[in-house]
């Protein structure tokens, strides 16, 4: 029986290298986006490699194109196998200097989208009595930093509800697997919104920690590196809950396992500021 994927914010990056690796591994995928018009470049690699791979729309934000996307898989497939929760974006600003909207927009997208999708698409694994959802998490969503603590935050909702549903899902066959990233070489910089507040007291700090991750990002893990990790944990017998990607993600989730709290700050200062 061929087995359906469904990954969302395929148009760049870690979506758009998993929906390829997934197509590559001989599921039928359904590589969603919010702008369909950015779908070119991953229809003009299907085409060529004879993959069987469709864009289609799917906005995490509003309930009516995620049904409408998952009615239109269920009438074509009948199925869903693999749901890839990927879409989301960055947001830089001291939370003194976000707004109330800056924050609720973040979690929106990095976390009601994911529930929205979820909601939709649980139930038809629920009667398949097997499926794998898959959310792309972040190193940030274990370990604070400064100038994003409304991303952080997101993605520290995005841990305790996959550590939470994995209990209710794993009876009906259904396992949740979380997937922490670094800091990834993806165009996550360029698409990353920053607070609207111009006469900030925190310029200083959030122009340094911006220029920090920049360079980093620049020496950053291929988003093809994640798409590997997660098509391995998919076709794992026994996936492991979480995996990290990158040796940045390591090094970060190393120093925070093995230092004191007043240790672990006093790295994150030297490793963001030099000091």
């Amino acid at each position: 029986m061929e087995k359906v994927a469904v990954v969302t914010g395929s148009s760049s990056g870690i979506g758009f290298e998993t929906a390829l690796a997934l197509a590559r591994e001989g599921y039928y995928t359904f590589a969603t986006m919010r702008d369909t018009k950015k779908g070119n470049p991953i229809k003009e690699i299907a085409k060529k490699e004879n993959l069987n791979l469709e864009v289609l729309e799917l906005d995490v934000d509003k309930d009516q194109t995620v049904q409408a996307a998952v009615n239109k898989i269920l009438k074509e497939k009948n199925r869903i196998d693999i749901l890839v929760n990927n879409a989301g974006y960055g947001l830089f600003g001291c939370l003194e200097d976000l707004s109330m909207e800056e924050l609720k927009a973040q979690f929106e997208t990095n976390f009601f989208g994911v529930v929205r999708v979820s909601q939709a698409v649980i139930p038809v694994m629920r009667k398949q009595k097997s499926g794998i959802i898959v959310n792309v998490s972040s190193v940030a969503g274990k370990i604070g930093f400064p100038v994003s603590p409304a991303y952080i935050s997101s993605k520290f909702a995005l841990e305790g509800l996959s550590e939470s549903i994995r209990y209710e899902l794993m009876p009906f066959g259904i396992n949740v697997i979380i997937i922490e990233p670094g800091v990834i070489k993806t165009n996550f910089m360029s698409s990353t919104k920053k607070a609207a507040k111009s006469d900030s007291v925190y310029k200083e700090i959030t122009n340094k920690v911006i220029s920090g991750i920049t360079m980093m990002a620049e020496m950053g893990t291929p988003a093809q590196e994640v798409a590997r990790t997660i098509i391995k944990a998919i076709k794992s017998e026994n996936p492991l809950p979480r995996y990290t990607v990158g040796n940045d993600a390591a090094m970060f989730l190393e120093a925070k396992k093995t230092k004191t709290d007043l240790e672990f700050e006093n790295y994150i200062k030297k490793e963001l500021f030099g000091s």
